[in-house]
């Protein structure tokens, strides 16, 4: 069985190498961050900072943050767009089926850089809502592979950080980015932690550019386009299938029939 309700609630309290804490999931059998990188480095680098830089024209986004989990992606989006004065507008879409861990994240061991966003932690872990004059954040209570087709709005930026191909491996399926790439602005960012050759694969058989992200202190991870980014170190996957002529992108049909 892929997912197992029974173990849901078993989590543990880790502590990562940046100072910011994260949480162990039985279920997933994996950390919910890299407990090297850090929490709240690893969301900066890897996904705020590059998509919010790459977007910085635009006076408002609209992000899917895939899956909201502890919401560091959220919440560091927030921090960073406050930290550096930005006027941006956002709207933040995240699915997450863990309606406990949200409920519990208003008495999370959060770090210090989020004092100033308390108030939208609290009203999140109550309402899965929060919203003011320059944010909007909804929680989408649920599977990822029902709500993301729900949602009506063109998309800016994409946080694909769900866990693990080898744990969760429907949140990272040719299917699943099709899903995804159909709600994409045409000159939509993806980013995720994720330089699989399968995971690539499945976002390049959907008109994905694919490129590789390099940041401080921080191990490579993925930038993936809907246009091309001259800016960026990008990564040929024609080459890559020729080089490597048994990688195949990930599908439902070899995970389905396991529910």
């Amino acid at each position: 069985m892929l997912y197992n309700k029974t173990l849901r609630p078993q989590k543990e309290l880790v502590l990562c190498e940046d100072g910011t804490h994260t949480l162990y999931s039985k279920e997933f059998e994996e950390p919910y961050h890299s407990t090297k990188d850090g929490a709240l480095h690893e969301s900066l680098q890897k996904h705020v900072i590059p998509s919010l830089t790459l977007q910085k024209h635009k006076p408002k986004l609209v992000i899917l943050d895939i899956c909201f989990g502890l919401g560091y992606n959220t919440f560091a989006t927030l921090h960073y767009i406050k930290t550096s004065h930005l006027q941006t507008k956002v709207h933040i879409l995240s699915p997450e089926f863990d309606e406990a861990l949200v409920r519990s994240l208003d008495t999370f061991s959060f770090p210090e850089a989020f004092n100033s966003i308390q108030k939208i932690i609290k009203s999140l872990s109550q309402n899965l809502y929060y919203e003011d004059a320059q944010f909007r954040i909804e929680i989408l209570l649920g599977d990822a592979r029902q709500s993301i087709p729900q949602i009506t709005e063109k998309i800016d930026i994409v946080y694909q950080d769900a866990f693990s191909p080898l744990h969760n491996p429907l949140l990272w399926t040719k299917e699943h980015f099709a899903d995804i790439s159909t709600l994409c602005k045409d000159d939509a960012i993806l980013t995720t932690y994720s330089t699989a050759a399968a995971v690539r694969l499945g976002l390049y058989e959907n008109d994905f550019f694919i490129f590789l992200h390099h940041a401080h202190k921080m191990r490579s991870s993925t930038v993936a386009s809907m246009k091309m980014l001259p800016e960026l170190e990008y990564v040929d996957m024609e080459l890559k299938k020729l080089r490597n002529t048994e990688a195949r992108s990930m599908n439902d049909r070899d995970y389905l029939p396991i529910l």
